[in-house]
């Protein structure tokens, strides 16, 4: 009975043995694919980051651009009816009128003369580009209006549209600049744009879109990392199954001072177990990572889009009982079936007046906010949000999501919104398995857990771990190549 006992036993280790194998052979590939990769992320986003001098673009105070007619005589003049938006630009020593019109297309005009500058979101767009990198040197190799992303204007940056310059450099320079908001997506050189390849095609795997699909790439890489989840608990149970065997047998090659020929396999043990806890933490916020991918993959609500008729214009906007020199940007907001100027003062609060009485709406931003909240959710709770001005980022609200200030609208046990009023536009929404998702993203993931060292160090930190992994599944193989 006894002997039938052990031969159990002995069948059911040599079993997980065996799937340990299979499933860290499996997940070999995917394992060296991302620990690679990962490796490339603090190189592109830190020292090898190309520089650009000015990344923030500084509006003008409206005294000092001067206009010398308002919007409604540049409509007027123009024969424009109907508009989305507006804003006083100047550049090239000029200023300008900012028109967004019915079809979303912007178009300028001299806020001295009122005519139209041809082709003046390309040549804003331009004179943005230039203003960001001081370079006035260097050729225009190529300029691209972009509506949608891709491997080297990724999601991440978030904004769209936006115009691609392209300097003619050596280190050929790539700027990315939304004219509707002054201010710049993201900037690559060649180096950058190399980093950016390996990681998207070897950690992000987006080659397997063309293959399937967004939602099959998803799927592939849960697979492959519920696999390399397996692998490492078979590994663990083995070591705990066989670690009396291994004591043993290394107790009598000490006795007999033999030569240890499975010191691969004893590495491959020892260093697994040192990282396990290293590897769970990769493994678990990236199967979370993408589980939220799959689960957040539904179309999104269309933009907000508000049409407004000249003819709610009535009092012009070089009207307001607000001094020229506090005006940084103005724009119109249309909700609750009123219109209104939106002005961003020298303080970056944002006011809203009334376009045709010219009184000033009280706690506006707030209540655009509100609005558009309502518009952006997808089911109504009776509970008031709470509304909180946000003007920096956080660990919930992280720098990825380039949108500031926004407002940021919570409702009790439903979701926070973060709503950038400006551009009326929804910049993201968290809830709770959102938000534990997020944390664990850049705690376990990211190593934010080090940031009190500094970012030099984290990365360092994330670097090594990331190698001990790929030492790790290397020294799997050659054993498993060493008992062939």
């Amino acid at each position: 009975m006894k002997k039938t006992t052990e031969a159990t036993n002995s069948a059911a280790k040599r079993n997980f043995y065996k799937w340990h194998r299979i499933l860290g052979l499996t997940a070999l590939v995917p394992v060296i694919c991302w620990t690679l990769s990962g490796l490339s992320h603090p190189f592109m986003s830190n020292w090898f980051r190309p520089y650009i001098p000015v990344e923030i673009y500084k509006q003008p105070v409206q005294n000092q651009i001067k206009p010398a007619l308002s919007i409604r005589q540049v409509l007027d003049q123009n024969h424009i009816t109907e508009l989305r938006n507006f804003s006083l630009i100047s550049f090239n020593k000029t200023a300008y009128y900012q028109v967004m019109g019915k079809d979303s297309v912007y178009n300028y005009y001299s806020a001295a003369t009122g005519r139209v500058l041809p082709d003046g979101d390309k040549l804003y767009a331009i004179y943005l580009a230039r203003y960001f990198t001081r370079d006035s040197t260097f050729a225009i190799k190529s300029l691209t209006r972009q509506k949608t992303f891709d491997g080297q204007y990724q999601p991440i940056n978030h904004l769209l549209p936006v115009w691609k310059v392209s300097l003619n450099r050596a280190d050929g320079m790539d700027v990315y600049v939304e004219t509707g908001q002054s201010r710049m997506g993201t900037f690559n050189n060649n180096t950058r744009k190399a980093l950016l390849w390996l990681f998207e095609q070897f950690h992000t795997w987006q080659f397997l879109v063309a293959v399937g699909g967004e939602q099959f790439r998803l799927i592939v890489m849960l697979i492959l990392v519920s696999t390399m989840f397996l692998a490492l608990v078979s590994g663990l149970t083995v070591y705990g199954l066989f670690w009396k065997n291994f004591k043993v047998v290394a107790e009598k090659r000490k006795a007999k001072s033999a030569e240890d020929k499975r010191f691969v396999h004893r590495y491959h043990r020892q260093i697994g177990l040192i990282i396990s806890f290293i590897l769970f933490m990769f493994i678990t916020s990236g199967a979370f990572h993408i589980v939220i991918q799959l689960r957040n993959g539904k179309v999104a609500k269309p933009e907000y889009q508000q049409l407004i008729d000249r003819g709610e214009l009535g009092l012009s906007n070089l009207q307001l009982s607000l001094p020229d020199s506090n005006i940084n940007h103005i724009a119109l907001a249309k909700f609750n079936n009123y219109t209104y100027y939106q002005v961003t003062n020298n303080k970056k609060r944002i006011l809203y007046f009334d376009t045709t009485t010219g009184a000033e709406l009280q706690d506006g931003d707030t209540k655009f906010a509100a609005f558009l909240s309502d518009y952006y959710g997808e089911s109504n709770t009776s509970a008031q949000p709470i509304i909180t001005r946000i003007g920096q980022f956080d660990n919930e609200y992280g720098f990825i999501n380039k949108r500031l200030p926004v407002q940021k609208v919570s409702y009790p046990n439903v979701e926070n919104r973060y709503i950038e009023t400006t551009t009326a536009k929804l910049a993201t929404k968290v809830a709770g398995i959102d938000r534990a998702e997020g944390l664990s993203f850049i705690f376990l993931h990211k190593f934010f857990w080090m940031t009190w060292a500094g970012k030099d160090i984290r990365d360092i930190v994330s670097m090594l771990a990331a190698l001990t992994v790929l030492v790790v599944s290397l020294l799997g193989l050659t054993a498993f190549i060493k008992n062939k």
